[in-house]
């Protein structure tokens, strides 16, 4: 089965909405600052990717009763819903159901109370309160009034792309008509410190796959599709935006933060997803690699694109975004259906100089393409894989 994407919603540091995103992807590249909205107390500032500030004031949020993570999510998901001509009837009529891919955007911003309680003393419940009450996939489900199953998924940076991955088995089983997938992180300390503690944030701009590289800069942001069944699809006359034609997980094992060096995991995501329907590497147009900036990330994954699919053109939009986690993956695969739409790619950010190590196919100006299927790779802590297979049109997977 290939489920329809009949909406999305997107925003991240490049824009607010799924048009402004890709637009701006073709546009003069912005550059991360050094972080606003905490302290950095140690040490030098690495720059990150934050949302412009006209989020907050096009979308005000009380950020002592819901995190950003899940405000975000709500949003994206408003978008979606509208895009794909969504009603309220609809949502509480359909058996639609909510994945949101996460990692710990809800979980570790609430540093006072800890170290209130930590010193002894009783502080407010309010920020325990909000935590519980803070599933990005139960509140939306809640805000749109959709009764169906919802999960949070929480497997590092591959989540976003999971979420897509069994948004489509829950369509094909039946247990849903429409399935809400994406992913949503903000940025916060811990997350900042912790990259920080494992010298992989980068003192300047991000340069994934580039010879220079020199780490990653966290970003933040959220993408929610809509993805519905044919059925469900021609029942409301809805035009699909794009359509999901594959997915594959692996998980290698080989290290809590490294990638095995073989490549096997990716390898066999990407044998999987070409393999839902029998697709070949001649069916695919560009992939939209994870590309975070990072040595050994880089290193192997463009080894394996060079070996498995010498040619086909790359792009990383993590010099673009930032690398926004667990919302990484719902997040390029708007951005892959959107070049998908435009029927061109852009220079891929941040990518100058190519190493002996990095010989993938890297963009470097706007570029044509021909195939249908674009393929977008997640990379996750623990041994991670995703990939995920997209096309405007099934009938050319």
């Amino acid at each position: 089965m290939s489920p329809a994407i009949t909406g999305a919603g997107c925003l991240c540091a490049g824009g607010l909405n799924m048009e402004e995103c890709v637009a701006s992807l073709f546009k003069e590249r912005k550059m991360p600052q050094p972080p606003t909205r905490f302290t950095v107390d140690y040490g030098d500032a690495t720059p990150v990717y934050q949302l412009p500030e006209r989020f907050f004031e096009e979308h005000p949020v009380d950020l002592d009763k819901r995190t950003l993570t899940t405000h975000m999510a709500i949003v994206a998901a408003k978008q979606a819903v509208e895009q794909a001509g969504l009603t309220a009837e609809d949502l509480a009529s359909h058996k639609v159901g909510v994945i949101v891919g996460t990692t710990v955007g809800c979980a570790m911003n609430d540093e006072p109370y800890y170290y209130s309680y930590l010193d002894g003393e009783d502080p407010d419940l309010g920020p325990i309160n909000r935590f519980l009450d803070d599933n990005p996939a139960d509140a939306i489900a809640r805000e749109l009034g959709s009764l169906g199953p919802t999960q949070a998924i929480v497997n590092a940076c591959t989540s976003g792309g999971d979420a897509m991955i069994l948004g489509r088995d829950w369509i094909e089983s039946g247990l849903c008509d429409i399935v809400l997938v994406g992913g949503s992180d903000e940025l916060n300390r811990v997350t900042y410190y912790g990259f920080r503690s494992l010298m992989v944030a980068a003192p300047e701009e991000c340069k994934p796959f580039d010879a220079t590289r020199k780490g990653l800069n966290l970003g933040e942001g959220a993408a929610i599709l809509v993805m519905e069944s044919d059925e469900s699809r021609a029942k409301r006359n809805a035009k699909p935006i794009g359509h999901f034609v594959g997915g594959g997980l692996c998980g290698d094992g080989h290290h809590p933060t490294a990638p095995s060096p073989d490549g096997i995991g990716l390898r066999k995501a990407m044998a999987a997803a070409l393999a839902d329907n029998a697709l070949s590497m001649e069916d695919i147009a560009f992939i939209n690699a994870h590309g975070t900036g990072t040595k050994s990330n880089d290193q192997v994954e463009s080894t394996v694109l060079d070996e498995e699919m010498p040619g086909v053109p790359t792009l990383s939009t993590k010099g673009f975004t930032g690398h926004t986690l667990g919302a990484a993956g719902a997040i390029e695969a708007v951005f892959t259906l959107g070049c998908l739409a435009e029927g061109k790619l852009p220079a891929s950010p941040g990518f100058a100089v190519r190493g002996d190590d990095t010989p993938a196919a890297l963009t470097t100006e706007t570029t044509s393409f021909t195939g249908a299927v674009a393929l977008s790779e997640s990379l996750g802590f623990g041994g991670n894989n995703t990939v995920i297979a997209l096309t405007l049109n099934k009938e050319d997977a």
